[in-house]
């Protein structure tokens, strides 16, 4: 019998083109896309309950589709699909330009989203979060960077490659309008997409961050998150406080006391056990590493009320290792709004009959966010000081109430050979391995649904980037090299 014929490997493209070509393109074509999307306040279901009515989800998400089919892709097909009361999502496909083997050709997923963030305060007098301005190599405003430029700088890669006449495999892209309310109406479209996504064997994600601008950055791990609301009512009404207080607990005194069962107030510790991981071995050596790289900018880059770069302020260390640590792979509490408080002009001598809090639990990558749900439920719930009223509500539906984090999987040669090779290429400088903080709900579903693909899980967001916060910036000389470096990996699948 002959041996089966070996298929041709994969062509290397000119690296300095395909850098010539994302310049370009980023010049004349994404940059003023962007600029338009980020002056629409197309917020995310979770921050805009009527969105279906306001039209702004379904604005950007068709602005998007239109951009990606006006520039006449070969081999590429796109449609806009939506499902009875769930966010829109885009999906394309292109074509695959190498011969084919035996069995399912590979596929490679893009992804990446079009919701936001809601506003936020103290955004710098001269910028806002709907009004797109470039200073200094930066667009400001709210989810250029968060993630708004992905689905622009994927099909531009893909265009890179085919300017050149390089092969690749077949490609689908997968861009959803929802991320920012922790996905809950992907896995629906997953399921509903699961045939046309094909054989997954690589994942292109553009949402994430970066440890500095002078490399690429690999995400390794991401946590999970559990939002939900806390309520403490202890009466039905405000009543004056020189009568009460002394008599009526205060409302707000019984929820420090709930949410001491949860977090050390010293030092921000969550007491649970059930709350934290084992942190793997190979993480622990990746964290030291980029430690090293990043030394104290790693709690430098903060905007310290008491002085820049830190000034007498202090984090909760100075060790870049622990630092990274504490922010990826260790579970922490955010109180990220209030209720059932007056501003500080209207507050007057009044026993408040309830106080709720809006709280975000990070979880390390390693544990179910939904059981944390559940137990977080119970903990701060159960025996209630005063026997007052205390509720905590997650936020989601469909028995899905978090978003578990995700623990890359391990490299094949491959894959870890065209990073560091594109890294070099367009940054000059060799891979940086990092774990974030925040949640991309997809990468974990993507993961149990195809457990043999590899994921290049990258973004723009470094230093002082501050996604959902003010001043959000997208730096584009990073975005124009990432853009570069896709491409160049994407040639590179075999």
């Amino acid at each position: 019998m002959n041996a089966p014929e070996r298929l041709p490997l994969p062509a290397e493209p000119d690296n300095q083109a395909l850098a010539a070509f994302s310049n370009s393109a980023w010049n004349e074509r994404i940059l003023p896309q962007l600029k338009d999307y980020v002056a629409i306040p197309a917020k995310s279901p979770m921050f805009d309950a009527e969105w279906e009515q306001h039209g702004l989800l379904d604005k950007v998400v068709r602005d998007a589709a239109q951009w990606v089919e006006s520039r006449k892709v070969p081999g590429l097909t796109l449609e806009v699909i939506r499902q009875p009361g769930r966010t829109p999502v885009i999906f394309f496909e292109v074509e695959s330009t190498r011969p084919a083997a035996f069995g399912t050709p590979p596929t490679i997923v893009m992804y990446g989203h079009l919701d936001k963030q809601p506003e936020f305060s103290g955004w710098r007098n001269d910028l806002g979060p709907w009004t797109p301005k470039v200073e200094d190599d930066k667009l400001y405003g709210r989810g250029g960077a968060d993630d708004g430029y992905a689905v622009y700088a994927a099909v531009s890669a893909i265009e890179a490659l085919k300017a050149q006449g390089v092969t690749h495999p077949r490609i689908v892209g997968l861009i959803e309008s929802c991320e920012e309310s922790g996905s809950f109406d992907l896995p629906v479209y997953l399921d509903a997409l699961k045939e046309r996504l094909g054989d997954v064997t690589l994942v292109v994600c553009l949402d994430s961050g970066a440890g500095n601008y002078d490399q690429l950055w690999l995400t390794t791990s991401l946590r999970g998150n559990v939002t939900g609301t806390l309520k403490v009512e202890i009466l039905t009404e405000g009543i004056h406080s020189g009568d009460a207080s002394g008599l009526v607990p205060s409302s707000f005194r019984i929820l420090r006391h709930v949410l001491d069962r949860l977090e050390d107030s010293a030092t921000g510790r969550l007491l649970p056990d059930s709350f934290h991981c084992q942190i793997p071995t190979d993480r622990v050596e990746q964290v030291k590493a980029a430690a090293a790289i990043l030394g104290d900018e790693v709690w430098k880059r903060m905007p310290w009320a008491c002085g820049a770069d830190g000034g007498p302020t202090l984090p909760t260390t100075t060790d870049p290792t622990e630092a990274l640590l504490n922010r990826t792979w260790r579970p922490t509490l955010s109180v990220t709004g209030v209720d059932g408080f007056p501003e500080l002009r209207n507050a007057g001598n009044v026993l408040r009959p309830f106080s709720a809090f809006k709280l975000s639990l990070r979880l390390p990558p390693l544990v179910d966010a939904n059981a944390a749900a559940a137990n977080l439920k119970t903990l701060l719930e159960d025996n209630a000081p005063y026997n007052a009223k205390v509720t905590f509500q997650a936020d989601g539906r469909m028995n899905n109430y978090g978003a578990t984090g995700w623990n890359a999987p391990s490299l094949d040669p491959w894959m870890e050979n065209a990073l560091n090779a594109a890294s070099h290429a367009h940054f000059g400088a060799p891979l940086g391995y990092i774990g974030q903080g925040g949640t991309i709900p997809l990468m974990n579903l993507l993961q149990q649904g195809f457990p043999r693909a590899q994921m290049m899980v990258c973004g723009v967001l470094g230093p002082k980037s501050n996604a959902h916060g003010p001043n959000e910036f997208l730096h584009l000389p990073y975005a124009k090299r990432l853009t570069a470096a896709v491409a160049q990996v994407v040639a590179a699948h075999p």
